[in-house]
């Protein structure tokens, strides 16, 4: 793959989420529109909680993506010189996979404020 294509290939992917994330939220945002008004005069608490929701769950699973990337390459680079240690690089990659479960259960105790 040369560099062009490597490019052309990033480029496409970031247009189609952007894309996506535009549809997602054309789609959501009556409800979005209809839960604003609900709250127009109460307090924000809850949408300030579920924003950290969001965010410790987002946060968790980019964590989890670069370090099972990260991980999972060195461990597939090391088993391809001694399978033996396939058992050992696969524990590793399940400890990366762990932040996004942690994520996630902070993202719900979070929620469980509300």
């Amino acid at each position: 793959m040369t560099a062009i294509e490597l490019k052309r290939k990033i480029a496409m992917s970031i247009t189609l989420t952007v894309v996506l994330l535009f549809a997602t939220a054309f789609v959501s945002s009556p409800t979005i529109y209809a839960a604003a008004e609900a709250v127009a005069g109460g307090d924000y608490n809850a949408s300030w909680i579920c924003l950290a929701a969001a965010l410790a769950f987002g946060f968790g699973a980019i964590a989890a993506g670069w370090a099972i990337s990260t991980v999972g390459a060195a461990a597939m680079g090391a088993i391809s010189e001694k399978p033996e240690i396939a058992s050992n690089a696969l524990i590793f990659i399940g400890l990366a996979e762990g932040l996004v479960v942690f994520g996630f259960i902070t993202a719900l105790m979070i929620l469980g404020k509300v």
